[in-house]
C-alpha cells in the first residue's frame, strides 16, 4: 500500500478522489491501492531546552548559551494532532511507499520530514510536487514523482533556519530577560523579529526627532500650466521675494520644449510580497489577512502556490497561458483581444533563470464559486495582473517646457498617454487614480509670450512616513534599504529579512508581545518596544543586513551551495560572542517598561 501525506486534510481529499481512494477511514481515505491522510500543519517542533539538560529548565546566565550537542524533535501537546499522528504512524508501519503529499515549499517540506522521522519511516519516500491543487496539476505530479533525495538541501534549509531561530530565540530571549529585566520582564528576542522591530523604531525615532526647516518655491501660472522655478528651493524668504519681484509684471517666453516618448512596461506579475503589499495599500488588508485569503485561493484551486518569491513565469508556463486565458470567463470583455492572436512570450515574464522551485501567483483558469468579497478582490486583483502581463506596453510621451522670465529660468513638465495598452486592463478600477505628474501641458510654441501669475509658496520640510505594512514588508524584503526600482529589488531579495511565508507571522508576533500597535494603517512601537530596542546593546541582533546575509545562506543551503553544518557553526560562534559580551556588560540599561 502506498501511503499519501498531505498537509491539510482538505488537500488530502483532494488528492484521494483523484487517486480513486474514495473508502473514508478513520483519519485517511483508501482505495486503489493508495492510503490517503493528512497532518495539520507542524505536529512536530524541536525540543525544550529542559528536555536536554533538567537545569536548562531555570533561566540562569551560568547555563547561557545553551547548545545541545545534537537537536531532537517531539510532537506538540494537542489532543488532535496526537490522534491523528498514531494514525499516522500506523499506516507509516505497513506502507510499502510514503508519497510526501505536503506544501512545495522550505517549511512544507521540513513538517513532512519531521512527521516521517517521529514515525520511524524506513520505506522509499516520492514526493509530490506540484504549483496548483488542479486535478490536471495533481495528476501530472503523480505521473512525475520524484525521489526525496533530489529535496534534502530543501530540508537542510529548513532545518538549519528552524535550528537558527531556536539557538538565537531561546539564548538572546533569556541572556537580555535575566540581565536586564531582573526577571521581571520577559524580553523576546529572535532572529528576524527583532531587526524588524529594529525597522519600526528606527523610523519612530526619526521621525521624533525630526526638525521641520522652512523653505520657499517660486511658481508661476501660464496658460494653465504651473511653471517652477528651475532654481529649486529657496533657503530665505527675502531670496524668494527678490525673485518673485524680478518676475513679477513681465512676460514669461517660452524657450525649449522637449517631447521624450517612451514605453511603460506591464506591472510584474505578483510574488507573495508584492500581493501583500498591493492588498495593504488598496484594501488595507494586513499582511497575514493577504496570506490567508491567498492560501485559501490555492486550496480553492483558484490561484497557484503562493508562498513564493520570484515575479516570473518559467517557460513551461507558456504554452497553459491561452487555456487559463479561457478559463477567465469574468474577464472574457479583457482577454478575447488577447486570444485573438498569438500569446507574446517576453523575457519580462517568462525567465527560467528567475524561477527556482515555484513560478510567480497566477489564476488556475477555474471560475471562483461562492468566495467571500476579501476573497474576491484579491481574486481580481491578482487575475487583473495577470491578464495586463499580455497586453501591449503603454506608450506615453514625457514633455518638458523651459521658459524664462527676466533671467530667471522656469519649468513645467507633463505626460500624456499616447496609447494606453496594459493600462486600459486597469481602467475600470483605477477611474479616480490621476497623478500630478500625469497631467497633460497645453500645446506651446518656442518663442511665444504671454503673461503669468506668480506666487511664493511657503513651505516646510516633512519627516519620514511611518512605516505601514506596506512599506515594512518591502524593507523586510531589501534587508531595510528603500528601493522602488523591481531590478533592484530583485539583487536585494537574496539579502532579505525572514521569507515571504514568514514575514506576516514576524509582524503577527510583534503585535501579540505589545512591540507594535497600529493607527489606521500606521506601525507605531510601543514604550515596550522602543525600550527593549534600545535595552539591545548589540549590533548583531538588531541588524537588518547581518539577518538578510543568514537569510542569503539559507537560500544557498536550498541551492546547495553551502554547508548546512557552517552556517550552524558560525551561528554558535556569534551565539557566543553575544552571551560573553552581555555577560560583561556593567552599564546600567535594566528594562523598566511593563507591557
Amino acid at each position: 500500500m502506498k501511503v499519501c501525506i498531505a498537509e491539510k486534510p482538505s488537500v488530502a481529499r483532494e488528492i484521494a478522489l483523484i487517486l480513486g481512494a474514495s473508502t473514508k477511514r478513520n483519519g485517511y481515505f483508501e482505495g486503489n491501492g493508495y492510503q490517503v491522510t493528512w497532518t495539520f500543519g507542524h505536529f512536530c517542533t524541536l525540543k525544550e531546552p529542559h528536555e536536554y539538560y533538567a537545569q536548562w529548565k531555570r533561566w540562569s546566565l551560568y547555563d547561557l548559551p545553551m547548545i545541545p550537542p545534537r537537536f531532537g524533535i517531539k510532537l506538540i501537546k494537542n489532543e488532535g494532532a496526537e490522534r491523528q499522528f498514531r494514525v499516522i504512524e500506523e499506516l507509516i508501519a505497513g506502507a510499502e511507499q510514503v508519497i510526501n503529499c505536503g506544501d512545495a515549499g522550505q517549511e512544507g517540506e521540513l513538517i513532512q520530514r519531521w512527521v516521517m522521522q517521529k514515525a520511524s519511516c524506513h520505506c522509499p519516500v516520492m514526493r509530490l510536487w506540484i504549483s496548483s491543487l488542479t486535478e490536471e496539476s495533481i495528476r501530472e505530479g503523480f505521473k512525475n514523482l520524484q525521489p526525496q533525495e533530489n529535496f534534502q538541501k530543501l530540508y537542510e534549509a529548513g532545518l538549519s533556519r528552524a535550528i537558527g531561530d531556536w539557538l538565537l530565540g531561546m539564548n538572546a530571549t533569556r541572556l537580555y530577560t535575566v540581565k536586564y529585566g531582573q526577571n521581571r520582564q520577559v524580553l523576546s528576542i529572535g532572529r528576524v523579529q527583532t531587526p524588524t522591530l529594529a525597522l519600526i523604531v528606527a523610523r519612530q525615532l526619526e521621525i521624533e526627532s525630526f526638525i521641520p526647516e522652512a523653505y520657499w518655491e517660486l511658481k508661476t501660472l501660464y496658460r494653465e500650466a504651473v511653471f517652477s522655478a528651475a532654481k529649486g528651493r529657496f533657503t530665505t524668504r527675502e531670496e524668494g521675494e527678490t525673485f518673485l519681484a524680478q518676475i513679477r509684471g513681465s512676460l514669461l517666453t517660452v524657450t525649449d520644449i522637449a517631447t521624450k516618448k517612451g514605453d511603460e512596461l506591464p506591472p510584474r506579475l505578483f510574488d507573495l510580497t508584492s500581493l501583500q503589499v498591493e492588498c495593504n495599500k488598496k484594501y488595507g488588508f494586513s499582511a497575514d489577512e493577504t496570506l490567508k485569503l491567498i492560501q485559501s485561493l490555492y486550496e480553492n484551486k483558484l490561484t497557484t502556490y503562493p508562498r513564493v518569491d520570484t515575479t516570473f513565469l518559467s517557460e513551461d508556463i507558456y504554452p497553459k497561458i491561452s487555456n487559463i486565458l479561457r478559463g477567465l470567463k469574468d474577464y472574457q470583455e479583457l482577454t478575447a483581444v488577447l486570444l485573438e492572436s498569438a500569446i507574446p512570450k517576453s523575457k519580462k515574464v517568462f525567465d527560467n533563470t528567475k524561477v527556482t522551485d515555484h513560478h510567480a501567483i497566477i489564476p488556475t483558469g477555474l471560475v471562483p464559486n461562492n468566495i467571500s468579497q476579501p476573497q474576491r478582490q484579491v481574486y481580481d486583483l491578482l487575475t487583473l495582473r495577470f491578464i495586463a502581463a499580455f497586453y501591449p506596453n503603454c506608450k506615453v510621451a514625457s514633455t518638458t517646457v523651459l521658459a524664462q522670465v527676466e533671467g530667471v529660468v522656469l519649468k513645467a513638465t507633463g505626460k500624456q498617454i499616447l496609447s494606453p495598452g496594459w493600462r486600459l486592463v486597469f481602467a475600470k478600477v483605477d477611474t479616480n487614480k490621476a497623478s500630478d505628474e500625469e497631467k497633460t501641458l497645453p500645446i506651446f510654441i518656442k518663442g511665444e509670450q504671454g503673461s503669468h501669475e506668480p506666487s511664493l509658496l511657503d513651505k516646510m520640510t516633512q519627516p519620514p512616513k511611518y512605516h505601514t505594512e506596506a512599506s515594512l514588508l518591502r524593507a523586510m524584503e531589501t534587508a531595510g534599504k528603500l528601493v522602488e526600482d523591481g531590478e533592484l529589488r530583485d539583487v536585494l531579495k537574496e539579502n532579505g529579512i525572514g521569507r515571504p511565508s514568514t514575514r506576516a507571522a514576524i509582524i503577527e508576533t510583534l503585535f501579540k508581545r505589545n512591540y507594535i500597535r497600529k493607527e489606521k494603517k500606521n506601525l507605531l512601537a510601543t514604550a515596550t518596544g522602543v525600550e527593549l530596542i534600545q535595552t539591545i546593546g548589540d549590533g548583531i541582533l538588531k541588524s537588518a543586513e547581518l539577518t538578510g546575509m543568514w537569510e542569503k545562506k539559507l537560500r544557498q543551503i536550498e541551492k546547495g551551495e553551502y554547508e548546512a553544518k557552517v552556517f550552524i557553526e558560525e551561528l554558535k560562534e556569534m551565539l557566543q560572542e553575544l552571551v560573553l559580551g552581555v555577560k560583561n556588560d556593567h552599564q546600567a540599561r535594566n528594562f523598566n517598561v511593563q507591557p
